[in-house]
C-alpha cells in the first residue's frame, strides 16, 4: 500500500511532535506512512538514529503499517524533493532546530516550503493532544476548500468542536460586495457574498460529517485576528488555505498569513492548496467522509 503520510525528522528532539501526530493521523485513518530520516552535516549534534529507534517502537505499539527512508541534505531539500513526486501525500515536519542567525539569513523554514510544496502540510511546533478544538479559517475564496476538508476529516477523527472563522479586513474601496462585508460583518454568514456563502458552505460540510460548526467573525488585521482567536480558545490545530492555490487573490488573502500565523501560534497549523483531483483518482486527504 502506498504510504498517504510522509513525516521529516533530521533528529532534532523538536520533530518528536511531528512524528507522534502523524502516527495518530496514520492510526485513526487507517493509513501508511513512511518516516524519512535527514541526515544532515550537523547529525551527531541530533543524531537521526536515535529519534528513528523511538519512532519504530511509537509505530510498532500502535501496529501502524511504516516503511523507513534515509536522506542526506538540508531537510528542506529533501522534503521539497520528495514532494514533487507526489502531490497528494501529507508532508509533516515540525522545526528543525535552526539557529537564530540562519533564520534571519535565509528564513523560515515554513515559510520557503509553503511556496515550494504543493502536498498539503501539517507543521507541528508542539504536540496538542487530545484534540479538543480545530479552528479553520475560511476566506470566502476557492483555496480554502481543501483545507476546510482536512481540517473537518481530523475534527471528525479526533470527535473535536469545529469553529469557522473569518476575518474582515479594513476596507477602503467601494463596491456593491465590500459595502455587503462592510456593513454586515457582525452576521456575515446570512449575507449573499462570497464569504457568506463560504461559511454557509462549511456550516453544511461539518453537519454532513456529524458534526456541529459554529461561526465568529472578527474584523481588523487578518494577522492578529486570527492569532488573538487563537489565543482566546486555545485550539488544538489550526487550518488555514495557500495563497499559492490556483484560486488565490492575493489582495484579499495577503501572502504572508498563513506563514506568519505559523510562525507565531504555539498550536499545529494544517495548509493546503486547493487541489482539483484527477479522475479516477480517490481524494485521500481531499474531502471528510
Amino acid at each position: 500500500m502506498k504510504p498517504n503520510l510522509i513525516i521529516f525528522t533530521n533528529g532534532y528532539e523538536g520533530t518528536w511532535p511531528s512524528i507522534e501526530y502523524g502516527a495518530w493521523i496514520a492510526q485513526n485513518m487507517r493509513t501508511s506512512l513512511t518516516l524519512v530520516g535527514v541526515v544532515e552535516s550537523n547529525d551527531a549534534e541530533h543524531p537521526v538514529e536515535e529519534i528513528f529507534s523511538q519512532a519504530v517502537s511509537l509505530f510498532q505499539e500502535n501496529q501502524i503499517d511504516y516503511s523507513l527512508e534515509l536522506e542526506k541534505g538540508p531537510a528542506e531539500a529533501v522534503i521539497i524533493q520528495k514532494s514533487d513526486r507526489d502531490a497528494g501525500q501529507m508532508q509533516i515536519f515540525g522545526p528543525f532546530g535552526r539557529p537564530p542567525i540562519r533564520r534571519i539569513m535565509v528564513g523560515n523554514s515554513f515559510r520557503h516550503l509553503m511556496a515550494a510544496v504543493k502536498a498539503p502540510i501539517l507543521y507541528v511546533p508542539v504536540m496538542r493532544m487530545p484534540i479538543k478544538k480545530v479552528l479553520i479559517c475560511m476566506g470566502g475564496l476557492g483555496y480554502t476548500i481543501t483545507a476546510e476538508h482536512l481540517g473537518l476529516r481530523v475534527a471528525q477523527m479526533a470527535g473535536a468542536a469545529v469553529t469557522l472563522l473569518t476575518v474582515v479586513p479594513p476596507i477602503s474601496l467601494d463596491y456593491p460586495e465590500a459595502r455587503k462585508i462592510r456593513d454586515n460583518w457582525k452576521d456575515l454568514a446570512n449575507t449573499d457574498t462570497l464569504t457568506g456563502r463560504s461559511l454557509r458552505e462549511g456550516i453544511e460540510n461539518a453537519q454532513k460529517t456529524g458534526q456541529e460548526a459554529r461561526v465568529i467573525v472578527r474584523h481588523g488585521n487578518i494577522v492578529e485576528q486570527i492569532l488573538a482567536e487563537a489565543k482566546r480558545e486555545s485550539y488544538d490545530l489550526i487550518c488555514m488555505g495557500s495563497q499559492y492555490s490556483a484560486h488565490g487573490l492575493r489582495q484579499l488573502y495577503t501572502p504572508n498569513v498563513t506563514a506568519d500565523v505559523a510562525e507565531t501560534s504555539q498550536c499545529p497549523i494544517l495548509t493546503a492548496r486547493y487541489m482539483q483531483p484527477e479522475q479516477g483518482q480517490p481524494e485521500h486527504f481531499g474531502r471528510a467522509t
